[in-house]
């Protein structure tokens, strides 16, 4: 996967650094010629279940929920309206670094029954 964007490895090693017990499983999909369908790259499953999955587009990558119907939580930052998946847009790598992206993705991991990595709180100056 080597030849992947970066935004598409920034948000393969969040995942991983999250939940680092989870299984990846890469797609066997060839790049679509449509510019408007998803190239699926990467799901993750945990406790036997599908819980994230990354793919990307010609201008931007998304990571994808499969119970994100559950994890919507108000603030905007899921999209989609089918009857269970969500998804979050990412234009760069540092989208996948966003606090509040990596709080969702531990929400969907503990969703999905695995006990994700919690945040390190940041060093208290003595």
């Amino acid at each position: 996967m080597s030849t992947l964007s970066p935004t598409v490895e920034a948000a393969r090693r969040m995942v991983k650094a999250i939940a680092p017990g989870a299984e990846e499983i890469g797609y066997r999909m060839e790049r679509p010629r449509s510019r408007s369908m998803m190239w699926k790259i990467v799901r993750f499953k945990a406790a036997g279940s599908d819980v994230v999955g990354i793919g990307t587009f010609e201008d931007h990558s998304t990571i994808y929920f499969y119970r994100g119907r559950e994890l919507d939580d108000g603030s905007g930052l899921l999209e989609g309206r089918g009857k269970q998946m969500r998804f979050i847009t990412l234009r760069s790598p540092a989208d996948a670094e966003r606090g509040d992206v990596k709080r969702i993705v531990r929400k969907a991991f503990k969703l999905g029954g695995a006990e994700p990595h919690a945040a390190k709180a940041p060093a208290r100056p003595k």
